[in-house]
């Protein structure tokens, strides 16, 4: 989800510290824009969905990370990075739609999905819309089934934004670096500043929801705990274990002294409960 203290994380991955080498990438036309994306790894498949503003340089370490163990495939979303804008709104909905559209185009039949703050939403959007293509999901900071669920900091801040704050962000001058329009920044902000006045009554669909999904939320994150518990209850998690029941097939993490932008930045321990989370493993209790 677009968060306004992003810019300067995403600015601060996407330096040469956090950059490496990067896979060979390609481009597919999804839904009227030049999509481009980068394939990496071997492994099961595991979709990958940055953050708002950001691109797949500056998610970091998080990508070959991931795929040392899986075959991933990195997007670049509507307006960012290497991937074309269309005249278009950026919402949830959309977003989900050209993922899917997407995983037709490169023969993608299904597969796991790992997305961060936006990319969180829109990989939640993606398995409700579409359920038969999301195996698992990793909702990664900041994924909300309902605006309430908001920081009162961050609705408060919402009314105030404005495409000028933004074009002073060291990120406007990082976005000409690959965009396919190098002045599209003004235009993406806005559309950007929209999404987040959009409105978000998810409650009854996520609830509805048979996919597996492990929310990763900072214990200081854009999202109140207590958000993240509802939408981990509302998966059917949160009971007593050690009772004879199989534990719930969604899982909740929470990464301790993590503000929002800091989750992405811990790799490590994304990687720690994402991977067991795909494969199944659980720890074993006492009376197993």
């Amino acid at each position: 989800m677009f968060r306004a203290l992003l810019v300067a994380a995403a600015s601060l991955l996407a330096s040469p510290a956090f950059a490496g080498a990067e896979p060979a990438g390609d481009r597919v036309e999804v839904n009227g824009m030049k999509m481009y994306y980068e394939v990496s790894g071997e492994g099961e498949p595991l979709v990958v969905l940055h953050g708002a503003y950001m691109n797949i340089p500056s998610m970091g370490a998080i990508i070959p990370t991931l795929a040392k163990t899986h075959k991933v495939y990195a997007l670049e979303l509507q307006g960012h990075g290497r991937t074309t804008d269309i005249d278009r709104p950026i919402t949830y909905p959309n977003l989900a739609d050209d993922v899917a559209g997407f995983m037709d185009k490169v023969g993608l039949k299904k597969a796991d999905v790992f997305g961060y703050s936006m990319g969180a939403a829109a990989g939640l959007q993606l398995a409700i819309r579409h359920p038969e293509k999301v195996n698992k999901l990793v909702a990664a900071s900041g994924v909300a089934y309902d605006t309430k669920g908001w920081q009162p900091e961050f609705t408060a801040f919402i009314p105030q934004m404005n495409v000028e704050m933004f074009a002073n962000m060291p990120f406007a001058a990082e976005y000409k670096k690959l965009a396919a329009n190098p002045d599209g920044f003004p235009a993406l902000v806005g559309k950007l500043i929209q999404l987040e006045k959009e409105p978000m009554a998810w409650e009854a669909e996520v609830k509805a929801l048979k996919t597996p999904v492990l929310i990763i939320s900072g214990d200081s994150d854009v999202v109140t705990l207590e958000h993240s518990v509802a939408l981990f209850r509302l998966l059917g998690g949160g009971t007593m274990g050690d009772m004879g029941k199989p534990l719930a097939a969604s899982r909740l993490a929470v990464m301790p002294a993590t503000s929002h932008t800091a989750v992405i930045t811990q790799p490590a321990l994304l990687f720690a409960f994402t991977e067991p989370f795909l494969k199944g493993e659980t720890p074993k209790g006492m009376f197993q």
